[in-house]
């Protein structure tokens, strides 16, 4: 993950200086993958080119060197003061490095992401086994609707059983397949709107372990479907949550 990561990024050093917070910059990149990889990747990349082909200076790509080491990032993520710092950080479109935030949290939400056969539901009762669940495979069995069908009265129901744990300050999991970001982002905002401070898990086990283990369930996903979820897959990262547990 973090190999692809940097081929992503790898084009951001040369550009630092076209950012209107650099050090914003660098802070967020630390957090998605090593600023000293980055940098090395980056540096390559520079040098590689023809003198024809290159569009920015080397200088730039050092900058970004010192700009992490400045900010304490470049061999770690950046030491934000606490867990909500970095959370409010990556949430905000003004963020405030120097802002530190009192951790007040009326809730935890354990929000699980991962392909079906995962072992999403093997993990909570693992690790989580007194805490009360939100299931959307369960809302869906309650109220008769197939995965292939409209899915709005389903969603509409767990928003609301996650409402109510919400309101009376109760922790819960919440678990769904919750693979793209988008989606993600939509249930941390109403979680995040009550305080509740969120811990993702993101369960990834070989593909083979997958696809056996969601030919076992009652009513296994096609396999079909389980490939192109994979295409679809936004591995959670630390920008999204207060905690993070990757599971393979």
């Amino acid at each position: 993950e973090e190999i692809a990561r940097m081929v992503r990024y790898h084009g951001r050093p040369a550009f630092l200086l076209d950012r209107g917070e650099p050090a914003h910059e660098v802070v967020r990149m630390s957090w998605y993958v090593s600023n000293r990889l980055l940098h090395l990747f980056a540096l390559a990349d520079t040098r590689g080119r023809t003198t024809a082909e290159t569009t920015r200076p080397e200088e730039n790509v050092h900058l970004w060197k010192m700009i992490s080491e400045e900010q304490g990032c470049f061999d770690q993520p950046y030491p934000f003061a606490n867990d909500h710092a970095r959370f409010s950080f990556f949430r905000q479109r003004e963020p405030n490095l120097h802002y530190v935030p009192h951790e007040d949290y009326s809730c935890t939400a354990v929000v699980t992401s991962g392909l079906p056969g995962s072992g999403k539901d093997r993990w909570l009762s693992q690790y989580q086994p007194t805490m009360p669940v939100v299931s959307l495979d369960d809302v869906r069995e309650e109220l008769g609707v197939d995965p292939t069908e409209n899915q709005g009265q389903v969603i509409q129901a767990a928003r609301q059983q996650c409402r109510e744990f919400l309101r009376s300050k109760t922790s819960f999991a919440f678990n769904a397949t919750n693979i793209v970001r988008q989606a993600r982002r939509q249930w941390v905002d109403l979680f995040t709107d009550y305080r509740a401070r969120i811990e993702m898990v993101y369960v990834e086990p070989p593909l083979d372990v997958i696809l056996s283990q969601n030919s076992a369930r009652p009513r296994p996903v096609p396999e079909s479907v389980i490939h192109r979820l994979v295409d679809k897959t936004d591995v959670p990262t630390w920008a999204e949550c207060h905690g993070l547990t990757i599971v393979e």
